[in-house]
């Protein structure tokens, strides 16, 4: 299939989309588009595949432990539907399962490990038993993406300096060429290098259509390393702020990409798509 575009990084397997996630994956493929649907946790992973499944191309999905899914401080109702599931939920702190997701992962519609990583951002009581929970789910997540031969797809939210220190301390878990992405990504310019350094690709979202300072650090990644991403239902980008963000919004990221890179929207499309065939093997 040729695809004109590429969500690499997206959530119709949410609760958000629960009632129209159909209609929602089918405006990306019928405008020449693809996506691939991230896991959080067991259930949303779990039903990523699922979605995959239904869509015989075009729809490809991730499984993991999100970093925040890791303890019972968070929950996000996007994702769990609010009432007594939410509620469930946050009695409970995920520990990584690796024969669950180990299963899930051998799934020839997946082709990725996570979102996982770390996130140190609403951490607050115990802070030193959740970051260590987050680091030990991280790694087994590691091992499982050297283990299937599939990249890592990484979460890291406010932990960089944590996060490449892990990475760069365990390189025999990390696929040589090809270790893994920093979705969404917000460190700084050293982040990046280091990043870079250890193989490492980039998407970007809709932040970049409203949020300026990512444009240096858009700028001295090579193309070859840059993908494109919604993130949805969250972050939507311009012109569709407040409202549910969804995959076919990739579009606008990709414009913005190309004019902080400085070339045309179809070469940006062109170079995104195949950085996520390649880094994907889609």
């Amino acid at each position: 299939m040729n695809y004109e575009f590429f969500d690499a990084h997206t959530h119709a397997n949410l609760a958000a989309f629960r009632e129209d996630y159909r209609e929602v994956v089918q405006k990306v493929l019928d405008a020449g588009g693809g996506l691939i649907n991230v896991g959080t946790q067991r259930d949303t992973s779990r039903r990523a595949v699922e979605i995959a499944r239904e869509f015989p191309e075009g729809v490809y999905a991730t499984i993991g432990l999100h970093p925040v899914h890791t303890s019972a401080s968070f929950h996000d109702e996007e994702e769990l539907g609010g009432g007594e599931a939410a509620r469930a939920f946050t009695s409970r702190g995920e520990i990584f399962d690796s024969g669950y997701y180990k299963k899930l992962a051998l799934d020839p519609k997946v082709v990725g490990i996570g979102e996982c990583g770390l996130d140190y951002y609403r951490i607050g009581n115990n802070e030193s038993e959740i970051r260590e929970r987050q680091r030990t789910a991280f790694l087994e997540q590691m091992k499982l993406s050297f283990e299937v031969k599939k990249p890592l797809m990484i979460h890291c939210r406010d932990a960089f300096d944590d996060l490449i220190t892990i990475l760069i301390s365990n390189p025999d878990f990390l696929i040589p060429g090809n270790p893994g992405v920093a979705h969404f990504f917000a460190g700084t310019k050293e982040n990046a290098e280091r990043l870079l350094e250890l193989g490492f690709s980039f998407t970007f979202g809709g932040v970049v259509t409203f949020v300026r300072s990512y444009d240096e650090v858009i700028r001295m990644i090579p193309m070859e390393r840059i993908m494109s991403e919604t993130d949805a239902p969250y972050v939507a980008p311009v012109p569709y702020r407040g409202k549910r963000n969804e995959p076919l919004y990739v579009q606008e990221v990709i414009k913005k990409l190309a004019e902080i890179k400085g070339v045309s929207e179809e070469e940006m499309r062109r170079i995104t798509v195949e950085n996520v065939r390649r880094v994907f093997k889609i």
